[in-house]
């Protein structure tokens, strides 16, 4: 007779969801929460936004009741705002709120599609860097031609791509060790390969901090590292963590985003042009479907800002439904796991 062992319920977790950030407004924010309520159990949600407007919303779709608050905040930070000012102008902003309500203790982990520089900038303003990190990084998915983890999932991770923009060694050193940590809770990959990116594969290629860090990284016991790669190598997979400062992140990650909408409309207008081009996309297509797979942000959720006390995931502004459920699962994993104790675990002593 065979025997099972019946695993343990997992235990609630409270996710604090900023309302009124979206670029397609709050009632796709709270399908997505409302949704999340029905499918997953252990996960309550704190909705903080305009009172009146969540409740109405609330009021036309199925949900979970039980498992559902609101937190009125009136305010709002919208896309084109610059974030300081607008959070000094606006102190109930709903970014604002939420955060707060966080670092009381009211949440465990907060999602927006806001903003993302006032999103950041609440992280810092109420939540407290762990010891050992003196800056945050906004860590994002890439898809590659390689898969890894458990799950076989085909992308890697980069980070730094946006919040801090001019790193020290120390900073890349604590990057990789948050990037290692996050790709062993969220992607399941027991052991991923951690690398810096530089222009070089050798030791002393990069500017004076990435070889420092490079140095720092090879004596650093709990990651594995594997040393430098080249942009190239960035869609290969080369290593399943990509770590740099946040200007070249950023400007890593927006010409993937390029080069894949590139890809696509080349498509389209070779399949306007030629009958035999035609044909030869057609033989494509379920290539080209899995690129639209691998692509799609939404089924991630979201980008963590890592380094922080308590787990923050930024949203795409244009998240709908799906990818603020996914958002929140992410999130809630990240809790439950302890991400942060991970993370404090295996920074240099």
């Amino acid at each position: 007779m065979s025997s099972s062992v019946t695993p343990a319920p997992l235990q609630p977790v409270t996710i604090a969801f900023d309302v009124m950030g979206s670029d397609l407004g709050p009632e796709e924010i709270i399908r997505g929460v409302a949704q999340l309520t029905l499918d997953t159990p252990h996960i309550n949600a704190l909705l903080v936004g305009d009172g009146a407007v969540i409740d109405a919303a609330l009021a036309d779709i199925r949900h979970n009741a039980e498992r559902v608050s609101v937190q009125h905040a009136p305010e709002v930070v919208t896309m084109d705002e610059k974030p300081a000012a607008a959070l000094d102008a606006k102190p109930n902003a709903s970014v604002a709120v939420a955060a707060r309500l966080v670092a009381e203790g009211e949440a465990e982990a907060l999602v927006s599609a806001g903003n993302t520089g006032a999103c950041v900038l609440s992280c810092a303003r109420y939540f407290k860097l762990l010891p050992g990190v003196k800056r945050a990084a906004l860590a994002t998915v890439y898809p590659t031609q390689a898969v890894r983890g458990l799950k076989g999932d085909p992308f890697s991770l980069i980070l730094d791509v946006g919040a801090t923009v001019d790193a020290s060694a120390d900073d890349l050193v604590a990057f990789a060790v948050m990037g290692s940590a996050y790709a062993r809770i969220i992607s399941k990959n027991p052991a991923p390969s951690v690398a810096l990116l530089s222009n070089g594969t050798e030791a002393q290629k990069g500017p004076p901090r990435v070889v420092e860090a490079h140095a720092k990284l090879q004596q650093l016991a709990g990651i594995k590292f594997v040393g430098n790669v080249e942009g190239v190598d960035i869609p290969k997979g080369t290593a399943d963590v990509v770590v740099c400062d946040g200007f070249v992140g950023n400007v890593c990650l927006k010409m993937l985003e390029g080069v894949h909408d590139t890809v696509i409309e080349l498509a389209s207008y070779a399949y306007k042009e030629k009958l035999l081009w035609r044909a030869g996309l057609a033989m494509l297509s379920s290539g080209f479907e899995r690129i639209k797979q691998v692509t799609d942000w939404e089924q991630y959720g979201g980008a963590p800002v890592l380094g922080f006390d308590r787990m923050f995931i930024k949203a795409h502004g244009r998240s709908r439904a799906r990818a603020i459920g996914n958002a929140g699962k992410v999130a809630a994993k990240a809790v439950s796991h302890q991400l942060a104790a991970e993370i404090q675990k295996a920074l240099p002593k």
